[in-house]
């Protein structure tokens, strides 16, 4: 390989091997290809919608966490409730999600991965909702959005032990935590207050104190003690972030480590880790976001399928069908757009 004259590893690498800058302008990605595979993506996933304005996350029927995925899409892909193309399936959508709003302030149906998993996208959807503007809201969304968010500020306050303490899991009276779903209920709970919601700094602190458990020097686990994954690196990352804590050294470790372990379509939650690793690579800047990019844009680019679609490659997240994958997928590719507010930097 010819190595650029600015190339700060020609001086001693003497030819033999890679560099990150020869790597990343082998692989760049033109953005015309990322347009085009989120106008392919955006498609399918209109033609995906059920009569009832549901997408279905996996194979047993309509899911309010995966309607709750295909919103955030088509909004991250610059579409909004009531206008253009897409705009009355939008609209569907989210009366789906707000119809499915219990009396304690959840949001589920019978067929969730787990009860705050779904509670806490569909949360996250409706501030997105909010935060990109009021013309696109209701006094109908507004409500759905302020009782989902008491319900996950109630669901922190269960009793648990300074280990778990601060993070939330699958039961809203889970007496333990994770990481995994401590991040979709931070990341509801920032957007939600960045739009003037209820929501007191301390227990946004409270949550980023139990994240940094799940740090072990290196990248984050799934619970503290446990070894790091690329993908729950990327969550962590992200969670700490959107927190202001963009300096800490834990993103930085992170953020190291996924470098030496970047993402790859084989890996076991790849369009999860795929999505969280866009975002906080992006709000990272500069040069990481510019090698993250090339690796991980190329990667979702060349597994996109001819439909649209994408299809995961591992048995983790292949019960969660196209329309997980497929969202998850387009909210990482549109990343530098900046239309949803969690994205903005």
């Amino acid at each position: 390989m010819r190595f650029p004259a600015f190339c700060p590893r020609n001086a001693f690498c003497g030819g033999l091997a890679l560099c990150l800058v020869c790597i990343s302008s082998a692989i760049a990605v033109e953005d015309q290809e990322v347009d085009e595979a989120v106008v392919k993506a955006i498609r399918f996933l209109a033609s995906r919608q059920a009569a009832d304005g549901s997408w279905q996350i996996d194979q047993r029927g309509p899911s309010t966490a995966g309607t709750s995925l295909a919103i955030m899409s088509f909004l991250a892909a610059g579409h909004v409730p009531g206008e253009g193309p897409y705009g009355a399936a939008i609209a569907r959508g989210i009366e789906y999600v707000i119809q499915h709003q219990v009396p304690n302030g959840m949001i589920i149906d019978a067929r969730g991965h787990g009860p705050m998993y779904d509670h806490g996208i569909s949360t996250l959807m409706l501030s997105e909702v909010m935060g990109m503007s009021e013309k696109h809201s209701s006094p109908r969304v507004r409500a759905a959005l302020e009782n989902g968010i008491r319900l996950i500020l109630k669901a922190q306050q269960v009793r648990k032990t300074p280990r778990e303490r601060g993070g939330w899991r699958y039961q809203y009276n889970s007496e333990d935590s994770d990481l995994s779903v401590t991040g979709w209920q931070l990341l509801a709970l920032r957007a939600a207050k960045d739009i003037g919601c209820d929501v007191p700094i301390e227990r946004i602190e409270l949550a980023v104190e139990y994240v940094k458990k799940c740090a072990n020097g290196r990248g984050f686990g799934y619970q503290p003690g446990s070894g790091p994954t690329s993908s729950l690196t990327a969550a962590g990352i992200l969670c700490l972030q959107v927190c202001d804590h963009l300096e800490d050294a834990e993103v930085h470790n992170g953020v190291q480590f996924l470098h030496r372990q970047p993402l790859r379509s084989q890996d076991n939650w790849f369009f999860y880790g795929a999505y969280y690793y866009a975002i906080g690579a992006y709000k990272y800047g500069g040069a990481d976001w510019d090698r993250t990019k090339a690796i991980l844009f190329r990667e979702l680019l060349e597994n996109q399928s001819p439909d649209g679609s994408w299809t995961t490659k591992n048995g983790n997240e292949r019960p969660f069908g196209m329309v997980y994958s497929t969202s998850l997928s387009v909210l990482a590719l549109t990343v530098e757009y900046g239309y949803l507010p969690i994205y903005q930097r």
